[in-house]
């Protein structure tokens, strides 16, 4: 299946990508940190008590957000978790609806999903909503991190649904060649 914004996807990969190195890198250099002091009071002398406030806070938002922007790129990757055992012993026709059914259902949900994540990120901003950790981070940063990742999702998920539907309704006998993974613009 071809993806017409796959450029958006794959954007949306990368800021998950960035934000994995950001946790390694603050985890990393927090663990410096802590080495650099045991090894000062190992050998007598004082502690330097260098750290890294809040790592641990900022560390959960750049993961959610890593989890949340890669969505649309898995999914057009096929690298979610799907339990094909039932569906892939139904006649291509038949499993075609199938998938239109499936995805019509994953898209309402993502959409209800994206449309709450925007008025908790609108409200956030409105009522200026700080997150209670050792940081006052606006929430509504990652809040909308959140809602840009799932929107990209709803974008897949609506690629997705047109072209099975166009495929159950012209080819259905086709569908199974035509829903393989395509593998030509993987990097």
């Amino acid at each position: 299946m071809i993806f017409k914004f796959n450029a958006l996807y794959r954007l949306g990969a990368w800021g998950a990508a960035a934000c994995m190195v950001v946790i390694c890198a603050l985890v990393a250099l927090q663990v410096t940190f802590r080495l650099v002091d045991a090894l000062l009071v190992l050998v007598g002398m004082r502690r330097l008590g260098l750290g890294i406030t809040g790592v641990s806070e900022i560390a959960s938002y750049l993961l959610v957000g890593a989890t949340f922007l890669g969505l649309a790129y898995t999914f057009v990757h096929h690298a979610h978790i799907r339990v094909t055992l039932l569906i892939s012993r139904l006649p291509s026709a038949l499993r075609a609806w199938f998938e239109v059914f499936c995805l019509l259902v994953a898209l309402v949900i993502s959409l209800l999903l994206g449309y709450g994540l925007v008025e908790l990120a609108r409200e956030s901003r409105e009522f200026n909503d700080v997150s209670s950790g050792f940081l006052s981070i606006p929430l509504w940063i990652p809040q909308t991190v959140l809602a840009t990742g799932v929107g990209l999702l709803c974008l897949a998920l609506a690629e997705a649904l047109a072209t099975t539907l166009r495929i159950a309704i012209r080819e259905p006998h086709r569908f199974r060649e035509e829903a393989a993974v395509d593998d030509s613009d993987l990097p």
